[in-house]
């Protein structure tokens, strides 16, 4: 199964206005510390937190997103170091998929501005839809290639992408009605288990009961069985193809560094198509952490790791 998931870091204020004008990309010149090689990541690196946890604030809150004539809630946690010094803003964005959830970005969140540095980061993790300007892209899965595909057709001008686990094609063929496909496959919690502990996650022992109820939760939202149907069977897939694929990457030679970080147990099927950007032309860092279609919350401290890294070249 894919994932799909965004994380857009924003160097400026936040903002979710929709018909801002987003300023011209930065070459790719600006990043000369990127590796252009690959790298197979097999433990996390020191990493330096603050010691003074009394500064840091979470909180989480809603606010109405209209679009046309329909007032959409938003619901978004908002995680922070009120300390002083220059501040920079991330917005995360969690998958589209049939268990969508804020929580798998939540440990990302607080590992990076726990960290010390130049820069105090205040992430806000919102449930979709939403945007940034002036924008390191994160995404997982779906939206990864998603941004990638923006970005290409000039919808979206980041100076930075980072491709988490990037996958194209939705997990099942359109061989059954999208409503069936949703209840048989999504709306109870043994097939929810099932699928985290065959692929989701790359160790099994990691799903927990509570993680399932939580996910199981969702499910019974009003409105949930529309966007994780058209997932599964394929109607939100940006390629046809793993030409198409490779070719959306390489459309971003020379115009942006773009990051993509590989899983070492994703499925078969998944990690073919990470492995075909290897070597791709606008590829301009592979690394590999562990984990399989959901690496930022089963591991999150080791694509943390590979995040603020990133941000290290591109952003500060």
């Amino acid at each position: 199964m894919s994932m799909v998931s965004t994380t857009i870091f924003s160097a400026s204020s936040l903002c979710f206005n929709f018909s801002t004008k987003i300023p011209r990309p930065t070459t790719f010149s600006r990043f000369p510390n990127l590796c252009t090689k690959s790298l197979t990541v097999t433990a996390s690196t020191i990493v330096h937190y603050s010691t003074d946890k009394s500064s840091v604030s979470s909180k989480t809150s809603s606010w109405q997103w209209k679009f046309r004539d329909n007032s959409i809630k938003i619901h978004y946690e908002e995680h922070g170091d009120e300390s002083n010094g220059p501040s920079k803003n991330i917005l995360m964005m969690p998958t589209i998929s049939d268990v969508s959830t804020v929580e798998e970005w939540r440990l990302v969140a607080k590992d990076i501005i726990q960290r010390s540095g130049n820069v105090n980061w205040r992430a806000t993790i919102v449930d979709w839809p939403g945007l940034a300007e002036d924008l390191v892209i994160v995404g997982g899965g779906h939206a990864a290639t998603i941004a990638v595909r923006a970005a290409k057709k000039g919808l979206v001008k980041p100076t930075a992408i980072a491709a988490i686990a990037p996958t194209w094609s939705g997990p099942l063929p359109i061989v059954f009605g999208r409503w069936m496909m949703y209840n048989v496959l999504v709306s109870n919690k043994k097939s929810i288990q099932s699928q985290y502990k065959s692929h989701v996650y790359a160790d099994s022992t990691n799903v927990t009961p509570g993680m399932i109820e939580s996910r199981y939760e969702l499910t019974k939202q009003k409105g949930a069985r529309y966007v994780p149907a058209a997932f599964l069977t394929g109607l939100l897939d940006p390629v046809k193809s793993r030409e198409e694929f490779i070719e959306l990457f390489q459309g971003l030679e020379g115009k942006l560094a773009v990051l993509v970080v590989s899983t070492s147990g994703a499925p078969k099927r998944s990690k073919a198509e990470m492995e075909a950007l290897r070597e791709a032309k606008g590829v301009s860092k592979y690394v590999e952490v562990s984990g399989a279609l959901l690496p930022h919350e089963e591991y999150p401290n080791l694509v943390a790791n590979e995040i603020y890294s990133f941000l290290q070249d591109v952003i500060i």
